[in-house]
Order: structure tokens, then C-alpha cells, then sequence
């Protein structure tokens, strides 16, 4: 058999760096079971499928399967490489200006913006489900000792909190950024915290960004699902995004 395969440096402005993310087109034809060994081969954080999508609403449906073989949900980078992907090789037709598609993951439709000036790409902007606000976790003595830090680097101004917006991650506010370079998380431990909340990765961030333009600085754990760490991440991006706006620290 065979199995045409794409590399994108997501999140980036060149080549080899980024969150590199493997991308496999024209898989409809493919089974469940190959997906994941074709995921596991490639050993990347995450491995997207491209395929027709069965709801006539939407234009391309995406799944995505981590290196051990586990399905994420939810538009981050995933999604993001594989629409930049689609539109860089010509699969998409594209006018001047912006251009609306849908994508299907995990059985939600997500609205999809590519933005063409000329003939160069210029954008693409994705839509996520809209937040669900879960459990806060209680025990920071575990949470802190799971991350490899003194209960004191956890910041008690904003709750540790699992949110949504099509994965549930656990948003986990941290002082400052020396907090954020010194944690380094016990994945077992990290896992079981996770579990008791019914998060599936660890955001943790603080308000004090490197970029005058930014809001926070973060790092993204993701054991549950088989990821030391990610480079970075639009499944928790988003739900942080949320979260803060919810708690008046950003404005709408």
C-alpha cells in the first residue's frame, strides 16, 4: 500500500521549527487501526488524516491520532497544518480575499477562514467550539508536587481549572515566568492529577508573557494522551483564551 505523507512546521515562519505536525491526505480509504500504526511510524506529537467528510455541511474531515496511538479532538495545530496544507497545494479553490470552509472533527462542524492576498496564502483561522467550563482542581499540594514545583510557584489568584473548546485541558496559573522554565512535570503523577479532574492536558501559564504583545506565557504537558510536552498548542490556547476573558483579565 501506498501512503503519500506531508511534514508542516505549524505555528512557525520557516522550516524546522514550530510544532512539526505529519499529515496524511486522500485517507478515506484507510481503517482505524492503520491510522494509528501510520501515526506511530511517523512519531510525531500528532499525525492529522484528511478525508471526505459524510455530513454534506462540511468540506474535509480531519482525524488526528497522537505517536502511542490515542485520538485527539479539538482545532490546534492538528487542524490548523492541514488546511494550510490543503490551500498551499492547490486542493482548495480559493478567490481573492477571505475564503469559508467547515471541517469535521470528532463529530462537531468548525467554521474554517482562508485568506488569500494574490497569490500568496495568508492566513488561516480557525473557529472553535465554544467553551465548557469543568472541575477546578482542590489539591495543590499534588498539583505542584506532580509539576515538579513548591505549592507556593502556583499562582492563587485565578482557579486551576479544566476547560474546553473541543479537548478539556486543565489551565494551570503559575507567578511568573521563572515558574513556567522551572517546572518539570512527573507524568505519572501529572496523569493521575489529570484524571481526577477529567482533564486531558496541563496549560501552565503566567501573565507575565515574553511579548509585549502577548498576554501569557505557557507550556503545555500532555501525559494522558502520550505527549511529554508540545511546542506549542491551539487546543489550549483557545480554552485559556476563554478563561481569561471569563475572569476579566482580557477583554472580549
Amino acid at each position: 500500500m501506498y501512503t503519500p505523507f506531508a511534514f508542516v512546521d505549524v505555528f512557525a515562519e520557516q522550516p524546522l521549527t514550530g510544532n512539526p505536525l505529519a499529515i496524511i491526505p486522500n485517507a478515506g480509504a484507510l481503517d482505524e487501526a492503520s491510522m494509528r500504526r501510520i501515526a506511530g511510524e511517523l512519531n510525531q506529537a500528532e499525525t492529522t488524516f484528511i478525508m471526505p467528510s459524510q455530513n454534506k455541511s462540511a468540506d474535509w474531515r480531519l482525524r488526528s491520532f497522537t505517536a502511542v496511538g490515542h485520538e485527539v479532538f479539538g482545532a490546534g495545530h492538528n487542524s490548523l497544518g492541514a488546511w494550510w496544507w490543503l490551500a498551499e497545494t492547490g486542493v482548495l479553490s480559493l478567490k481573492e480575499g477571505k475564503n469559508h470552509f467547515v471541517q469535521e472533527i470528532g463529530g462537531h462542524l468548525l467554521p474554517v477562514e482562508v485568506r488569500r492576498e494574490g497569490t500568496r496564502l495568508e492566513s488561516v483561522v480557525l473557529t472553535q467550539s465554544p467553551p465548557e467550563f469543568g472541575n477546578i482542581c482542590k489539591d495543590i499540594g499534588a498539583l505542584a508536587d506532580a509539576l515538579g514545583l513548591t505549592p507556593d510557584a502556583l499562582s492563587h489568584s485565578l482557579p486551576a481549572q479544566v476547560v474546553a473548546t473541543g479537548a478539556g485541558h486543565l489551565l494551570v496559573p503559575v507567578r511568573d515566568r521563572s515558574s513556567v522554565t522551572q517546572a518539570h512535570p512527573d507524568r505519572q503523577k501529572l496523569a493521575k492529577v489529570l484524571k481526577a479532574v477529567g482533564g486531558e492536558g496541563c496549560y501552565l501559564y503566567c501573565l507575565e508573557p515574553v511579548s509585549p504583545t502577548s498576554t501569557a506565557h505557557a507550556r503545555f504537558f500532555n501525559p494522558t494522551v502520550g505527549i511529554v510536552e508540545d511546542a506549542a498548542t491551539g487546543t489550549a490556547a483557545g480554552p485559556l483564551a476563554a478563561f481569561l476573558v471569563r475572569h476579566g483579565v482580557v477583554k472580549n
